[in-house]
């Protein structure tokens, strides 16, 4: 048993239920499915003294199956958005340690030699499994192995369970694999696995925790010399999918209020990148990819304001006010009303239509197809045109977009305000993803002056909302007079701090028009 590969790999964390129902339903329409066989399979993971390769994220490991051992090196372990691509090389081996001439692939071969530099190997952790597999099959030629796992990572001080669902692709178009995973019964509300068994042990062995956690987007790395608009879309789309995913497991977990306003974000820049690339995509997709998006952005949007009013509105109002005016019940108020979009947003994110998203996203991320040799006037030629002309033009249509509502910034109502910071949102959304396309010290100085006015007009819509005090204490049947009193305080407090950053918003708006546009040169 040799070979080497790219493995293309769904990891989803299971509940127990969950995992019960995968073991026996039936293949959804399209499908066809083998009979499952169940084995227990024990893994040994090696490394050096200093952790060589977790550091260089390879994984190295000797597994037992039935009566044979195999041998296991992976490049490139990590997970993103549930995601794995590592290059991998299997071979028999005569006993439970690793021999490194088998391995077959020259170049994880040499590039495992170069990692250890002649350090020792050791056994750091093991994993013991009962695995149930279940080969679908789809016409004219999918397969697809769901491996279905319960069991432990062990070191020799600590075990940690774990029950998951891994989809690989074995043979067939990558799409296949993500409507499988969407349509099999007891995937609706699986999490997407933030980590690789390896990743795992590796964190119980240095006692961290991989639990849910608010998450920033990843950096969207792209190069000027090799990426294709399609090949930037398609990195777009995983950072995209990472952010969501995560911080979707966040709001979950935890109370804190960065999980749901980094989930929101993720959500815009999905959307911004969809309209971006709007001519990339298949005739229907936008629309309802866009139209998933901004329903479940709603729902977070709903808790998300309610943070800003209860750690930002009230709270710095508060610092300021004068013992005559009692804030006690006023943020109390807003705290219950917090309270409950927080409970009710927990009910919707485990509702099957945000997986049913998150596998739409995949399905559209690895699924996009960049011609190598596209004939001109070809569908695929816009995918495989240079990144940094389709940028260029992008990056030009979101400055104009801004530049008109700018022109006449002293005569914006409060709607057309509103659709300036929309329009700098997306503008900013746009440069970060193509800013590795430029000179850091071109892009900086532009990126720096649009973020600071960004903030601005941010903070500008925050007073706006602040009127829905009023409203709220009204549904939530609060509007004895000290409560009013102290909404109001709160309302005029902000406003006069306004009108100071709106002469602030001037100056900076003055700034960035004259700033350089470093995607023209």
């Amino acid at each position: 048993m040799t070979g080497t590969k790219r493995e293309i790999e769904l990891k989803l964390e299971l509940a127990p239920d969950a995992l019960k129902r995968l073991k026996t339903a039936p293949a959804p329409e399209g499908f066809s499915v083998e009979r499952a066989r169940t084995q227990v399979l024990r893994s040994i993971y090696f490394d050096t003294p200093a952790q060589a390769l977790r550091r260089a994220k390879w994984s190295l490991r000797v597994r037992k199956v039935g009566a044979d051992w195999i041998q296991t090196v992976k490049a490139g372990t990590g997970v993103r958005g549930g995601l794995s691509t590592p290059k991998e090389s299997e071979a028999l081996v005569d006993a439970p340690v690793p021999d490194l001439t088998r391995i077959d692939d020259a170049e994880l071969r040499s590039g495992l030699w170069e990692l250890l530099e002649g350090a020792p190997l050791a056994a750091v952790f093991e994993t013991e499994m009962r695995r149930t597999t279940r080969i679908f099959r789809a016409e004219p030629d999918t397969v697809i192995e769901l491996a279905l796992d319960a069991g432990d990572v062990r070191t020799l001080e600590k075990i940690q369970p774990l029950q998951e669902a891994e989809f690989e692709l074995v043979e067939g178009p990558v799409e296949d694999l993500f409507r499988l995973a969407r349509d099999l019964p007891g995937t609706a509300t699986a999490r997407f696995s933030p980590a690789s068994k390896a990743q795992r042990g590796y964190a119980l062995l240095a006692g961290e925790d991989i639990a849910a956690a608010p998450r920033l987007a990843r950096a969207v790395k792209l190069s000027p010399q090799t990426d294709t608009a399609g090949s930037a879309f398609q990195a777009i789309l995983r950072s995209c999918l990472d952010q969501i995913a995560a911080n979707r497991d966040a709001t979950l977990a935890l109370d804190a209020p960065e999980g749901p306003h980094q989930m929101r974000v993720g959500l815009r820049r999905l959307r911004s990148a969809l309209k971006i690339h709007a001519k990339h995509l298949p005739d229907g997709s936008l629309e309802a990819l866009d139209g998933e998006a901004r329903a479940l952005a709603a729902r977070v949007g709903t808790l998300r304001d309610l943070d800003v009013l209860a750690d930002e509105i009230v709270a710095s109002a508060g610092a300021g006010a004068p013992p005559a005016i009692g804030l006690d019940r006023l943020r109390a108020t807003v705290q219950a009303a917090r309270e409950g979009a927080r409970a009710t947003l927990r009910n919707e994110l485990v509702d099957p239509s945000v997986n049913a998203l998150l596998f739409d996203l995949a399905a559209l991320a690895e699924g996009l197809r960049i011609p190598s040799k596209p004939q001109d006037g070809d569908a695929g030629a816009a995918l495989a045109a240079p990144a940094t002309a389709f940028a260029a033009r992008a990056l030009e249509k979101r400055w104009k977009a801004v530049a008109r509502l700018g022109a006449r910034l002293d005569d914006l109502s409060l709607e057309e305000r509103h659709d300036m910071r929309k329009a700098l949102k997306k503008l900013r959304y746009a440069l970060e993803f193509y800013k590795s396309l430029y000179k850091r010290k071109t892009a900086k100085p532009f990126l720096s002056t649009l973020k600071k006015l960004q903030d601005v007009f941010g903070y500008l819509n925050d007073v706006v909302m602040a009127h829905r005090l009023a409203d709220l204490l009204r549904d939530r049947g609060e509007v004895d007079g000290d409560t009013m009193l102290a909404a109001g305080f709160v309302i005029g407090w902000h406003e006069r701090r306004a009108e100071i950053e709106w002469d602030r918003a001037r100056a900076l708006w003055d700034d960035t028009r004259h700033a350089a546009k470093f995607w023209r040169d």
